[in-house]
């Protein structure tokens, strides 16, 4: 910039040195001079720019790489095109606080109007106390609950309010964990999940009338799409349960990465018996939870065997979630921590058996020696005694001859 300017100021020496122009000379001089200027300014800003840049824009928070992701254009038609019987896109949120809830005890805490649908409490009409707004509710067993109509602040304030008094929350999640997602109503489309986003319309009949309870409280949803609703809503909290306990065991996994290295380098596993016994406890504890529980996450609900309705609803979210093959990559991570635990059970069983040996060995030792110092003597007069005997045995034989 010094050398812009320097040349500017020695351009103008010139002009005034040099011999007198016409005025058309001048004119063009004029418009040169006032071309470069705004160059100059130009280049400043920019080059002002490229130094300092913001430091306090927001970063965009990264989203899973899911098919649910993937697939998120499939909805664009949708969100771009907007009709006068489809409503605004609004939130479905979904929030894990625990491995489990026990259900029964949730019932006290629960607002007015609370119902059992199914496997899950239902509350139809929840309002924010601060935003004001209207959402409902499911609550599920696997220790997730999902909110229609509400965003992150009004879950979380739900379960402030109501989880938090329930003793219902059974091995609290150390950070909860979320899903988020949209949907639209539109009564002229059907029911169904198109990209990343949920559209509730007609319904197609279901297959049993008692499927759907004959009373049912107002919602602030229509009441047709309720068990579609529902169906959604139970794959949504299994993906997020399984969120929970996918970043439980990537703790469990860190918390035993060292062993591998200890064992490298000193040769010795690195835990005690009683610690890796509690260890492995834990680890069958997540087997336990993934497989072999009532709300596994491997298996289609009873529920959806009579209704193949539902079932599509829930399969469909269930596969753009991905909760099959993530379940199948948990099991896969349970089994080599469960090798690994094992192969240093047998050496921590063998260290045992050696030093039991040994132990045997020194036992064995220390009784020779107690019976040469209780006995020694008495077999040593047992010895002498009999070299001297056998001289004195040779001279009466050699005098009796």
């Amino acid at each position: 910039m010094n050398f812009l300017h320097l040349a500017s100021r020695q351009f103008t020496r010139r002009e005034l040195t040099a011999a007198p122009r016409t005025s058309s000379q001048w004119q063009r001089s004029q418009r040169l001079n006032a071309a470069r200027a705004p160059a100059i300014q130009v280049i400043r800003r920019n080059f002002a720019e490229v130094r300092h840049p913001p430091s306090d824009a927001p970063k965009p928070k990264p989203k899973a790489s899911t098919a649910l992701r993937r697939a998120a254009s499939a909805s664009l038609p949708i969100r771009s095109n907007p009709t006068p019987t489809r409503s605004d896109i609004q939130p479905v949120f979904t929030y894990a606080t625990a491995e489990r809830y026990i259900m029964p005890n949730l019932r006290r805490t629960l607002p007015k109007g609370s119902v059992l649908l199914h496997d899950a409490w239902w509350v139809p009409k929840w309002t924010d106390s601060q935003t004001g707004k209207d959402g409902e509710v499911f609550l599920f067993a696997n220790g997730s609950f999902v909110c229609w109509g509400l965003g992150e602040e009004e879950a979380t304030r739900f379960a402030q309010e109501v989880l938090l008094n329930s003793a219902a929350e059974v091995a609290p999640l150390k950070e909860p964990e979320t899903e988020d997602l949209e949907f639209v109503t539109d009564p002229e489309e059907n029911t169904r999940l198109q990209g990343d986003l949920i559209v509730l319309g007609r319904t197609p009949p279901l297959s049993s009338e008692d499927t759907m309870p004959m009373e049912l409280p107002p919602s602030v949803l229509p009441r047709e799409t309720v068990l579609a609703r529902y169906a959604f809503s139970q794959a949504l909290s299994r993906s997020t349960a399984l969120s929970g306990l996918e970043a439980s065991l990537e703790d469990y996994l860190h918390s035993v990465a060292s062993l591998p290295q200890s064992l490298q380098r000193t040769g010795k596993p690195g835990l005690g018996r009683r610690a890796l016994v509690m260890k492995l406890g834990e680890l069958l504890r997540f087997r336990q939870g993934l497989n072999l529980n009532r709300e596994n996450f491997s298996d289609t609900p009873d529920f959806y065997w009579s209704e193949p309705v539902l079932e599509a609803y829930f399969n469909s979210l269930s596969n753009a979630l991905e909760i099959r093959s993530r379940t199948r990559s948990v099991n896969d991570k349970i089994t080599y921590a469960a090798e690994m635990q094992s192969v240093l059970r047998e050496l921590l069983t063998e260290t045992s058996a050696h030093r039991m040996e040994l132990i045997i060995i020194a036992l064995i030792a220390v009784e020779v020696v107690i019976c040469l110092i209780r006995d020694g003597p008495e077999l040593w007069e047992m010895v002498v005694g009999k070299e001297e005997q056998k001289p004195i045995e040779e001279t009466e034989k050699t005098y009796s001859v």
